[in-house]
């Protein structure tokens, strides 16, 4: 059985109301165990966990520390491409946004790795938009091959691909593979994804099991905060991280963040997520998992 057959026995309604109806009992409940489950990840998330924001981080912080010691792995963003055949209309990449398109020749790639190599980084992660012909598997594994021998660590965030595309990359190096559902409400999902291969809610949310069976040494997935409740995908976000940690118990996993800020365009953010609200998320993932990787890019 595949997650995108698991979320349907959820109603994204009625876990709303559960995250919204946690008290203050529930919240203290929850930071006085040392492992919690999805019902206190629940507490921790609520709103009545608000006033407990400075314990939370506290906790999280020791977890942190004790884990991982005080060690910040850094990454940086190689954009090979913005060429796009989907319409989310909540991204500059739209198949329909009148923008010059460029994807990078080999040589330019290779350009771009001098400067980043100049500043220190071993870990690169390679960004495209979705576009098989312009920046398939073939060109990603050209590209793959070309920076290999100046990083220790290779990652992708890029369209979804087939378990044996996926093989292949890792046998020529990919190291990790970055994969957000956007959002995990299914009914409103195709308000944002009208059209192209990405409008597949199924597909995409089922993305990370094909990753796991390639036998990639880490996943990462997350929602795009913004588009719905925070709140609520974020309990999606910690079920589909625990049904993958139980399936794939031999990979890791990251969690990541990425926001919706109001910007100049026709979209905006539906939800608005303060600061503070995001340090309690990242808080209580922490506490949901101490194990887990988490990632917050430079833009947070």
């Amino acid at each position: 059985m595949h997650f995108s057959e698991i979320i349907q026995n959820y109603n994204w309604s009625e876990i709303t109301d559960q995250i919204y109806s946690k008290k203050t009992i529930d919240v203290e409940t929850a930071l006085s165990k040392n492992n919690i489950n999805i019902e206190d990840f629940k507490a921790l998330i609520s709103p009545a966990a608000s006033p407990f924001l400075e314990q939370m981080a506290q906790k999280s912080h020791s977890r942190t520390v004790q884990r991982f010691g005080k060690v910040i792995q850094l990454y940086i963003p190689l954009y090979l491409s913005n060429e796009c055949t989907n319409h989310c209309v909540y991204c500059g990449f739209n198949h329909e946004n009148e923008i010059q398109r460029k994807t990078l020749t080999i040589e330019e790639v290779l350009n771009e790795v001098k400067v980043i190599k100049s500043y220190g980084y071993e870990h690169v992660l390679l960004v495209t938009g979705e576009s098989p012909k312009r920046a398939g598997l073939s060109y990603l594994k050209e590209v793959i091959k070309a920076i290999k021998p100046f990083f220790s660590l290779i990652s992708i965030e890029i369209q979804p691909l087939e378990q044996h595309e996926y093989s292949e990359l890792y046998e020529l190096g990919l190291n990790t593979v970055y994969v957000y559902q956007e959002t995990y409400n299914k009914c409103s999902y195709p308000i944002y994804h009208p059209k192209g291969k990405k409008s597949d809610f199924d597909y995409r949310i089922d993305t990370p099991e094909r990753i796991g069976e390639a036998s990639i040494h880490r996943i990462g997935i997350g929602a795009l905060l913004g588009l719905e409740d925070w709140r609520t995908e974020s309990f999606f976000v910690a079920t589909h991280l625990n049904y993958l940690k139980k399936k794939f118990w031999k990979s890791k996993f990251s969690i990541s963040f990425p926001r919706l800020r109001p910007h100049a365009g026709t979209f905006q953010p539906n939800i608005e997520m303060s600061d503070k609200e995001l340090v309690q998320l990242i808080t209580a993932y922490r506490l949901f998992d101490e194990f887990i990787e988490l990632s917050v890019s430079v833009r947070e």
